[in-house]
């Protein structure tokens, strides 16, 4: 997290917010039903990975934004005041001056990192 925090500062970005897309995986069991089921470790995974990130934001003192994934776009559009039709060509968009890649991962994080920063601008 210093690594990416000390390269924005040097293109002349601030780090004002961490927006964290979560899934929305099975809830957490028992440690040995986890190591008997293949998908159950991958959930385990993105959860120890979602913590991580959530600690390190929290030790820069960088305000989290945390959005369930198959609510991003229902809830960004009400937060940013558009249908939510509307915000998927926004989204879309974003790729032709960005570039390729441009799929979904990336359109997603594009949006909780904008949810984050409407939300650090309140």
């Amino acid at each position: 997290m210093r690594a990416v925090i000390d390269e924005l500062r040097a293109r002349g970005y601030d780090t004002v917010a961490c927006g964290l897309l979560l899934g929305s995986g099975r809830p957490a069991t028992t440690l040995a039903k986890t190591l008997a089921s293949h998908a159950l470790i991958h959930t385990a995974e993105g959860e120890l990975f979602r913590d991580v990130l959530t600690h390190a934001s929290e030790h820069y003192n960088l305000p989290v934004r945390k959005v369930v994934e198959r609510e991003l776009f229902s809830r960004g559009a009400d937060e940013l005041g558009v249908a939510v039709e509307e915000l998927q060509r926004h989204v879309t968009g974003l790729g032709e001056a960005i570039g390729p890649p441009w799929r979904q991962d990336e359109k997603l994080a594009a949006l909780v990192g904008w949810l984050a920063l409407a939300a650090a601008s309140e």
